[in-house]
């Protein structure tokens, strides 16, 4: 079989604010502007897909209300779209961005056109909680287990969640690490004062934190660090995002901080402007299979006060862009997070080695990696 130069790629994915939806999405426009053809399928328009192109296209899954279930089937609904946008559109492949369900229907999407003499292959992509959460649940680990092993390629984006797939499951599949990536160049921004100072009319160094405020971010403890840096020097707090300890972390924020000291940005489509205008990233979270928002903060050239879980530690070097503590560990991130604030000199090292550390994770260097792991897999299953 000649290899082609461009692909027709299917990509089902999560189309809300959350890390997987967000890497999948710019991941296909990436590929786009490639030259390959990139179908998206999931039952809304993805957040971050912007103005459709000439070879980009949206499939939306229909959900519908069937009397007799309580919960709409929607394993099967996809699997039945997989089958019609691959049939009519002719693919070659399908990348599927977390488990559950999208790799289970990809499965049974592949058998339903083997039977119609259509050979089509699929990736998955683990993201995080489809195994350091869902996966856990008993209920999910026989499903899980079984559409890993029989996709014909897995990634995961981090050594770390490869090592937890294959601890939690019995993986009798390769995973390849390839990491989240970013666009650097998207946050080369030029100072906005006029917008810091709206946050910071007086020159306080700006905090910010971005997540989607689930326990296992751990918000609480950027409101205590937050606390203890106050009585050091002058900063504002900056939260963006939503989920749901929001409600429980902005009333805290009431009882323990002044009103004009902390502000809830909410849900952003574009989070650079804040990160643009921060001094210091602050995500204490429980673990992180990779830590995207981290990635971003290094990308707009801000340091990052973190924990040594999970994938942080393979984004964040200590001591170089940012600094690593214990879970939990609210002193030791006061006092990393006042070595850089009470030091400007430091505090602009880091900076510019945030930037650098970020270069290595641009999709420049990410999406080659991509490219011939589905040429790769189309040749596998023509040669099969």
């Amino acid at each position: 079989m000649q290899k082609k130069k461009f692909l027709k790629i299917g990509i089902v994915l999560y189309p809300t604010f959350g890390g997987s939806g967000v890497v999948a999405t710019e991941l296909g426009k990436e590929l786009a502007s490639k030259g390959h053809e990139i179908h998206f399928i999931t039952y809304s328009r993805p957040v971050r897909l912007g103005e459709l192109r000439g070879n980009i296209f949206f499939h939306e899954v229909s959900v519908s209300e069937y009397p007799l279930f309580d919960h709409t089937p929607y394993e099967q609904v996809l699997t039945s779209k997989l089958v019609d946008v691959v049939k009519y559109e002719q693919l070659d492949l399908l990348h599927v961005h977390y488990a559950i369900p999208h790799a289970s229907a990809a499965y049974m999407a592949q058998q339903i056109l083997k039977s119609q003499f259509i050979n089509i292959p699929f990736i998955t992509t683990l993201h995080g909680t489809d195994i350091t959460l869902v996966g856990k649940d008993p209920s999910f680990e026989p499903v899980i287990t079984f559409s890993i092993n029989n996709s014909n390629a897995v990634t995961t984006v981090s050594e770390s969640l490869k090592q937890d797939t294959y601890q939690h499951f019995k993986i009798t599949n390769d995973i390849k690490v390839i990491p989240n990536f970013i666009c650097t160049n998207h946050y080369n921004l030029e100072n906005n004062e006029a917008y810091k100072k709206r946050y910071a009319p007086n020159g306080e160094f700006i905090i910010t934190h971005i997540s989607n405020f689930r326990a296992v971010k751990r918000v609480d403890d950027v409101v205590r660090v937050f606390n203890r840096l106050k009585k050091v020097v002058p900063c504002r707090l900056l939260f963006v995002g939503d989920g749901p300890e929001r409600i429980k972390i902005e009333r805290g924020c009431r009882d323990s901080c002044d009103r004009n000291d902390v502000l809830f940005l909410g849900h952003l489509e574009s989070t650079k402007e804040v990160l643009n205008i921060s001094d210091l990233f602050i995500l204490p979270s429980e673990t992180e299979s990779f830590g995207l928002a981290a990635l971003e903060a290094l990308a707009s050239r801000v340091p990052v006060i973190t924990t040594n879980s999970g994938g942080l530690p393979e984004v964040v070097d200590h001591g170089v862009n940012g600094f690593l503590s214990d879970v939990g560990d609210v002193e030791d991130m006061t006092k990393n997070a006042l070595l850089l604030l009470e030091d400007k000199s430091l505090l602009e090292t880091f900076s510019e080695n945030a930037y650098k550390k970020a270069l290595k994770f641009d999709i420049s260097e990410v999406l080659p990696i991509y490219e011939q792991l589905y040429f790769d897999t189309c040749c596998s299953m023509s040669c099969s």
